[in-house]
């Protein structure tokens, strides 16, 4: 067999490779934003979904267009490269450029979840803005580049002899959206109803933890291209399997220990294994890595992934009941103490070989990692506090009370993500027919039309108001039989009460409470010609479930009632 030579220059194949796999854990890291959108709309409230979401998708648009013109070059030049925009580049400059910038957008879409709830979208759109300008350049520029502050040629760096050591972006990105998020949520204040007057912490559950937990593992595969796609497939010729190898390993132990930890914790603290808390200690254990997957030994990334994990509940209780910071989506326990302890753990887990080759001594690495930790940190808050508090000072940057307990899908967009009843145009139950040429219901659809064999009138010729409580699954059978008893004009309202039923027991985040105050619906129904007997009769065998909640139907005479179309009194007029 004759062999071929390559007609490509090994060099040339080596770059094409390694662009190539930059730009698919690119494409990866980017699907992570479909995790944030998921997991931080299940933690907020069904009246704060869309602003949610929203919030997710301007973070990726504004912050992206904004680190392109803007963010690259502030980042370079804090790296001692000159300011080198990213529009003045093309090839593979701009594939560097968007690689940093799904970093960047990490970073930025973290502090969402911290504010959920209660602040202006302008006033984060803007601060999105100036992170992705400004604040998340600066931590990257002086962290990762050698001339950078934190560099090995850098002041901090070369005065320790160790360079600041932040493979991923444990601390660089994770860390520092933590911090942000935590905050901009201090400053804010918390939700309405959060704490009560005497300091103590109410429960406000999110809406869907399906939302939550899918959205965990959506960011759990995105994070592969987080971590193992830092790593090239090739270094100077060479393909650095063992470093892929160990990557790879790392990230999936630590993402799997911080979820078991978290849940043994929870399970300590309330008695329960709280499936939030194992959600949010999976991606605990993913931060702490972050920084480290390519130094830790094995046994390293169990401890820093179980640390991670553990830390979670305690971090989030002393934040919520000692600093009274209510930071909706816990962003700080998962993504900003987890990422400092990982960052941290370094010295401690890392492996011999990495220790060897990196010429430093554990001590000096170790003043590395926190200096980089201390100056990021102090930087983020500053940045972070001056900004949302300039936004406060001058009104900007919480909604008014009244549009956040209208919820901000409405105040701030004016949708409602979840539509109680359906769209209105569409029914579901075969009502009535319904005339368009103004000419009445054909006799066919009018049940009521039958005549009574006694020669008397349906209630006696009297209006009745019949008034349902239900539960809110069994509203399209009700109205499906009201529909075919011939009384289809309805009126339905979303209630919450409480009768024979039980009150329930709720966990969130470890945290027990209690609903006795149950969701249903009200069905109201006037009827003239119609019995009321059968009305109710019909009501009570299609909103039964045999169970306790099923609910009650009232029936109350009405002295009179008013058409405004027509005119019409009294029977006519229903």
């Amino acid at each position: 067999m004759e062999l071929t030579p390559l007609q490509t220059d090994a060099e040339m194949m080596v770059e094409a490779i390694n662009y190539t796999w930059i730009l698919v854990v690119t494409f990866l890291i980017f699907f992570m934003h479909a995790g944030f959108a998921m997991l931080e709309a299940g933690q907020v409230r069904s009246k704060n979904v869309a602003n949610q979401l929203t919030k997710n998708l301007l973070t990726w648009s504004v912050g992206v267009t904004v680190f392109f013109l803007i963010g690259a070059g502030v980042d370079s030049f804090v790296g001692g490269a000159g300011f080198s925009p990213a529009f003045g580049s093309s090839g593979t400059g701009w594939i560097d450029w968007l690689y940093g910038a799904v970093f960047a957008m990490t970073a930025a879409t973290i502090v969402s979840g911290a504010v959920a709830g209660r602040a202006k979208l302008r006033a984060y759109v803007a601060y999105t803005f100036l992170l992705a300008a400004v604040i998340y350049p600066v931590v990257s520029g002086m962290a990762w580049y050698d001339a950078g502050l934190l560099g090995i040629d850098g002041a901090v760096g070369s005065a320790i002899g160790a360079p600041f050591d932040d493979f991923a972006g444990g601390t660089v990105v994770h860390a520092m959206g933590g911090i942000a998020g935590l905050t901009a949520a201090w400053i804010l204040g918390p939700r309405i109803g959060r704490y009560n007057d005497d300091g103590s912490a109410n429960v406000i559950p999110g809406h869907s933890m399906t939302f939550a937990v899918l959205g965990t593992l959506v960011l759990a595969f995105g994070w592969y291209g987080f971590n193992v796609g830092t790593s090239a497939i090739f270094s100077d010729g060479a393909f650095v399997g063992d470093q892929l190898g160990r990557v790879a390993l790392t990230t999936t132990i630590s993402m799997a220990c911080g979820a078991m930890a978290a849940g043994a914790v929870a399970l300590v603290k309330t008695g329960k294994v709280d499936t939030l808390y194992v959600a949010n200690g999976l991606l605990a254990g993913l931060v702490g890595i972050t920084a480290i997957p390519h130094a830790s030994t094995w046994w390293g990334a169990f401890l820093v992934g179980g640390l991670a994990g553990a830390q979670l509940p305690i971090v989030f209780g002393f934040v919520e009941n000692t600093l009274k910071i209510d930071d909706v989506c816990a962003v700080f326990p998962v993504h900003g103490s987890a990422g400092v302890l990982g960052t941290l753990m370094l010295p401690v887990v890392v492996a011999p070989e990495y220790l060897d080759a990196a010429g430093v001594t554990r001590g000096e690495m170790f003043l590395a990692q926190l200096a980089g930790v201390v100056i990021i940190s102090v930087w983020t808050i500053v940045t972070t506090a001056l900004i949302w508090g300039a936004f406060k000072a001058v009104g900007q940057a919480r909604v008014t009370p009244e549009h956040e307990q209208d919820g901000l899908d409405v105040s701030e967009h004016g949708v409602d993500t979840y539509p109680e009843f359906g769209e209105p145009n569409v029914a579901t139950d075969g009502g009535p027919e319904i005339r368009t040429d103004g000419g009445e219901p054909s006799d066919e659809s009018r049940s009521s039309s039958e005549l009574r064999t006694d020669g008397g009138l349906p209630n006696d010729g009297d209006l009745k108001m019949i008034t349902a409580i239900i539960r809110p699954d069994r509203l399209g059978a009700v109205k499906k039989a009201l529909a075919e008893t011939g009384a289809p004009s309805l009126t339905v309202t979303n209630v919450s009460g409480r009768g024979s039923q039980p009150a329930k027991k709720g966990q969130w985040r470890g945290e027990e409470y209690t609903v006795d105050l149950h969701q249903k619906v009200k069905v109201e129904c006037v009827v003239g010609d119609i019995p009321a007997t059968d009305v109710v009769e019909a009501i009570g065998e299609a909103a039964n479930t045999g169970e306790p909640g099923d609910g009650k139907i009232f029936v109350l005479p009405v002295e009179d009632a008013y058409q405004v179309r027509t005119g019409n009194t009294g029977t006519d007029a229903v």
